[in-house]
């Protein structure tokens, strides 16, 4: 004859792994579904993206990052593949632009449309472009010159090219320092879901 033992697991214990798990569980969230920039400079930064969903084109501003850290500047599921960004040194001049145009200004904006930025008193300025590869979650990471991949040019016939002969000059920048001692290539070291600080 064979004889089971059972044993009786202390109510305290057993409450508190139910307790240590229902903490668990409601801890763990889906992964967030942002667009994060990473300030990865020793630089203060000002940056302002671009994209377009359904509505259309629309450019915001400004988000302003300390040295060394990352910020969600678009909270919830990416809605387009390729989104646009613009940013710039306040500490050590410089900015991180591109040759795809859209309207900006001075101060903490939301513009709807890409059109004729002077016409309607914005500035034009140029940002790049992140391919995102149409993941839910991207981290762009701003980074130096010298840590830079070379930009690719736009497409032809892209709306935000610049008009033909317009070459690559720029329009005033927002917020821009005073004198300018350099010029940092855009950081475009993207990386799907990346969210360390």
């Amino acid at each position: 004859m064979t004889q089971t033992r059972s044993r009786t697991i202390p109510a305290g214990v057993a409450a508190l792994c139910l307790v240590t798990m229902l903490g668990f569980f409601a801890s763990v969230r889906p992964a967030a579904a942002d667009l994060r920039l990473c300030n990865n400079t020793a630089s203060r930064v000002g940056v302002a993206v671009g994209y377009k969903d359904a509505e259309g084109w629309t450019t915001e501003g400004w988000w302003n990052l300390p040295s060394r850290t990352c910020e969600t500047v678009l909270k919830g599921n990416l809605v387009a593949r390729f989104y646009y960004v613009y940013a710039i040194d306040y500490d050590h001049g410089g900015e991180w632009t591109g040759r795809a145009y859209m309207c900006t200004r001075d101060k903490e904006f939301t513009i709807r449309g890409i059109g004729d930025c002077l016409a309607h008193g914005y500035d034009r300025t140029g940002f790049f472009e992140v391919d995102t590869a149409e993941q839910r979650a991207w981290t762009v990471q701003l980074t130096e010159s010298a840590e830079q991949p070379p930009q690719k040019p736009l497409p032809p016939g892209n709306p935000l090219s610049p008009p033909a002969g317009a070459g690559t000059t720029l329009g005033p920048t927002p917020a821009a320092p005073a004198a300018k001692t350099g010029t940092p290539s855009p950081g475009t070291t993207s990386n799907p879901g990346t969210t360390s600080q």
